[in-house]
């Protein structure tokens, strides 16, 4: 009998590997904001010039167009999971920017937890070359600089900066408006919004001064900002803000958004939650019983009111305060200019 025996050093399908090759690498894609840049270069097989792009790590042509990411601007892109915050956009556009550039004005102001109107742009300021790029609006910065910090690695203007940046933007009850919110998220305090507005010589300064000096703490919401700046303009009493009602221990009971305490009357934006939310219709209930036991007169202000008829608005907190005892001079037309109503709503207030 014969016995053949093979060898597994000699046998293809079992010999072991004594170097295997290890595998490739997997590289995650980036997060942040990537700049995807073309360059120009000559095809040697055809002389043809061709635009041949620089790829990061990670990065494909197919991941740009089908894959994680998505397009910010023009060769900006960011990975899909990437939530897109005012900060994750304006780094985005400062990779389109001169290194001096700087989020500011609307962005920079939504980045510091203000309220501004939305349009659409991403706002920076530079002393160099302003990019052209849609979705970019971009401002130079002024004889004598600007005050800029960084935040998350992003290169943006101070909250005082942007506010007095934003003089020459916004109109005064807008401008009120970012004030109280800059406040309220804790980024300035109104002592230091008057202080810098009284040295500011920038565009809209007088703007800028008048709304540094209405600026208040503790309000809640822009459009309790509104309703105040339509009293004020108006030539009425400035109401106090946010007044508390205590229990005996000491511990708030209820609040009153805007009031005047000395003659129990209460100004107050309803907002739709108090409709939708049972435990604010619950409390206001209460709330409501203990100032009808007490002798307190509330007016509620809806947006309607303050966008469509705030002649009608003023005409019934004037009435509300002759009524509670209050002096009620002849009232000043400048609330007019800012608040315009709609037709039909009273232009004439007694």
């Amino acid at each position: 009998m014969i016995i053949t025996v093979t060898c597994p050093e000699t046998n293809p399908q079992t010999r072991p590997e004594t170097n295997p090759e290890p595998p490739a690498p997997t590289v995650e894609p980036p997060r942040d904001p990537i700049r995807i840049t073309a360059r120009k270069t000559r095809d040697e097989s055809t002389g043809r010039v061709v635009s041949r792009r620089t790829l990061p790590p990670g990065v494909t042509d197919w991941s740009l167009r089908r894959g994680p990411f998505r397009r910010l601007f023009h060769g900006v892109y960011v990975h899909r999971d990437t939530e897109l915050t005012e900060l994750v956009r304006a780094a985005g556009s400062l990779l389109l920017c001169p290194r001096d550039s700087a989020a500011s004005h609307h962005t920079a102001a939504r980045i510091w937890g203000g309220i501004v109107p939305e349009d659409g742009f991403v706002h920076i300021s530079t002393t160099g070359v302003r990019p052209k790029v849609q979705g970019i609006r971009a401002h130079r910065v002024k004889a004598g600089g600007q005050q800029c910090s960084r935040l998350g690695g992003v290169r943006v203007t101070t909250p005082v900066q942007t506010f007095l940046d934003l003089g020459s933007a916004l109109g005064l009850v807008d401008l009120v408006v970012l004030g109280d919110s800059l406040v309220k998220a804790g980024e300035v305090t109104p002592e230091q919004l008057v202080e810098a507005a009284t040295t500011f010589a920038g565009t809209g300064r007088r703007t800028v001064r008048r709304a540094a000096g209405l600026v208040r703490r503790e309000v809640d919401s822009p459009m309790e900002s509104r309703t105040r700046m339509l009293i004020v303009l108006a030539g009425l009493p400035e109401p106090t803000v946010n007044h508390k009602i205590r229990w005996p221990g000491g511990s708030v009971r209820f609040r009153f958004d805007l009031s005047y305490p000395d003659h129990q009357l209460i100004v107050e934006y309803d907002g739709r939650q108090h409709a939708e939310s049972e435990k604010q219709w619950g409390g206001d209930i209460g709330r409501r019983e203990w100032m009808d036991s007490k002798g307190w007169r509330i007016v509620i202000i809806r947006a309607k009111d303050i966008y469509n008829t705030p002649g009608q608005a003023l005409q019934r907190i004037s009435s509300a305060m002759r009524d509670k005892g209050m002096v009620v001079s002849q009232l000043s037309g400048e609330w007019r200019l800012h608040f315009p109503g709609l037709p039909g709503d009273v232009t004439e207030l007694a």
